[in-house]
């Protein structure tokens, strides 16, 4: 690490790409990069707490996700129960609370079952914030939101013309969450793909040319180097 003072984001956004490249690379099946993926995660979890970070949000499994392969969509859906149902006593100890970010419609019961159990397990938890975006897509939960708040100016619990930002974050899938500092992917693509657009609006973004199962502790804390070496003014001069 380097000697000199470092700013450490709060929140770190992760989109966890090149699984399939990183599998392909070997001749091994795509599922053995989201195996090897889902390993890296958990490690960068626990280095983020160790370098300060207090929040992680991780595109786990996109809106848009669901074009992929039969096969492909079934081993992710099981795996991502598996791993939940293995990983949630150990961020537990840690002191990790998660919380999963997301659409219901067509996600797996069980799955839902262990993210809401981990949830359920970790509510009480203050160290750090895992956020789950297991069928998530930013666009999808922008329109669920002005539906829903739609709905409540119907019924009269609101007042169009008092509509806020503030207003509107209440009824995202996480009113909660902090807005995005770093906005970290790996395997060299440069897109946000649909991936929290509300709530990474000022978020500095750090593309890194690295299949995500090679990702490791040492990139991490490079990513926040360079976070760090921007000037973040926010609209101000």
């Amino acid at each position: 690490m380097s000697s000199k003072k470092i700013e450490v984001p709060n929140h770190i956004a992760v989109v966890m790409d090149g699984n399939g490249r990183w599998a392909k690379q070997r001749g091994l099946p795509r599922t053995a990069g989201h195996e090897a993926g889902e390993k890296v995660l958990f490690e960068l979890v626990e280095a983020a707490i160790k370098f300060g970070v207090k929040e992680m949000s991780a595109y786990a499994f996109s809106t848009e996700n669901w074009k992929r392969s039969p096969e492909e969509v079934k081993f992710l859906m099981g795996y991502s129960r598996q791993s939940l149902r293995n990983r949630r006593d150990r961020l537990h100890d840690l002191g990790v609370k998660v919380q999963w970010v997301g659409r219901p419609q067509r996600l797996w019961k069980s799955v839902i079952e262990e993210l809401q159990d981990a949830e359920e397990l970790t509510e009480k938890n203050k160290k750090f914030t895992l956020n789950m975006c297991v069928n998530y897509g930013g666009r999808a939960e922008i329109i669920d939101a002005a539906a829903e708040l739609a709905r409540d100016v119907k019924r009269g619990k609101v007042k169009a013309d008092s509509i806020t930002e503030k207003t509107f974050e209440k009824y995202l899938y996480s009113p909660k969450m902090s807005d995005v500092d770093l906005f970290l992917r790996s395997s060299g693509e440069q897109r946000t793909s649909n991936f929290l657009p509300w709530q990474a609006t000022y978020a500095e973004f750090v593309f890194m040319d690295v299949l995500w199962p090679d990702m490791n502790p040492d990139q991490l804390w490079k990513a926040i180097e360079e976070y760090s070496e921007r000037d973040r003014r926010f609209g101000k001069a």
